[in-house]
């Protein structure tokens, strides 16, 4: 927690314009009462905003959802626990924002949490962001296929989320596939790697589910998914959507597997 002269500090602003007040009103006296209602005064504005700053909605609500989901079978499994900390690790997060994380996963997994705490002020401020929704859904999909597969309680905690961020069933249900997809093609790739050329007509039909389309679309078709989903999940344009700078690590990825399925795809029909 913050010293109190490091809060001293940071609420300098209204500390320094309320003793001046005070002081023109009051004297001495007032100068160190006006201070203090100045320090609490901006104090107290700074704590709101920061309730309704879209990155740290955003943020908290990642952490607090991927805890709900974590528990929601009763236990948190090593592998949703793994999963959290590797999401951790990929942003990079330092060690205040990292104890941040872990304190929303921990409030996310407590008995009686609900979900809709976070995600109704994430609604509001992302009404008319469909791409940091989606990137939203898309990390808690992928926390909620951490341990193999999606348990039922976990599928009504998702069924909150989806309705929530006002995810249509149809754009539920392609979604779904396409997360599962790339599940698929990230495991075939690993053991392309550990064994070259194995099972590369897996990969090729995980590529198509990665972008969203069947092996029988054209190549213009292919093309088209291919630049809305790069357009989607564009780094920049998400953290100027409200996407949280210490989380474009996790958009950059995203766009890297996209690219490397697509470039399969090329490569199978030997496209320009």
């Amino acid at each position: 927690m913050e010293s109190l002269l490091g809060q001293l500090k940071r609420y300098r602003t209204g500390l320094v314009v309320g003793g001046l007040i005070g002081l023109m009103s009051g004297g001495p006296m007032g100068l160190l009462l006006g201070g203090a209602v100045g320090f609490l005064i901006q104090r107290g504005l700074s704590r709101k905003l920061k309730d309704y700053n879209p990155q740290q909605l955003f943020f908290r609500a990642t952490f607090c959802v991927m805890g709900k989901l974590a528990k929601a079978d009763g236990r948190v499994s090593e592998q949703e626990i793994a999963f959290a900390r590797e999401v951790m690790t990929r942003m990079g997060l330092g060690e205040v924002r990292r104890r941040e994380a872990i304190d929303c996963f921990t409030e996310g997994k407590a008995e009686g949490f609900e979900v809709a705490t976070v995600l109704r002020p994430l609604s509001i401020v992302l009404r008319n962001r469909s791409a940091v929704k989606l990137m939203f859904v898309e990390i808690q999909l992928q926390a909620a296929m951490a341990d193999g597969e999606i348990s039922a309680a976990e599928q009504a905690v998702l069924q909150q989320v989806f309705t929530q961020l006002q995810f249509t069933p149809r754009e539920v249900e392609l979604l779904m596939s396409r997360m599962r997809a790339e599940q698929s093609f990230r495991e075939h790739s690993w053991q392309g790697h550990a064994h070259p050329g194995a099972d590369s007509a897996s990969l090729l039909s995980d590529a198509y589910g990665v972008l969203g389309v069947s092996p029988e679309a054209s190549d213009a078709e292919v093309k088209k998914a291919w630049r809305k989903l790069m357009s989607q999940h564009h780094p920049d344009k998400l953290m100027a959507k409200g996407v949280p700078e210490d989380m474009v690590q996790l958009a950059k990825e995203k766009t890297q597997e996209i690219q490397a399925a697509y470039d399969r795809i090329k490569a199978a029909r030997n496209m320009r």
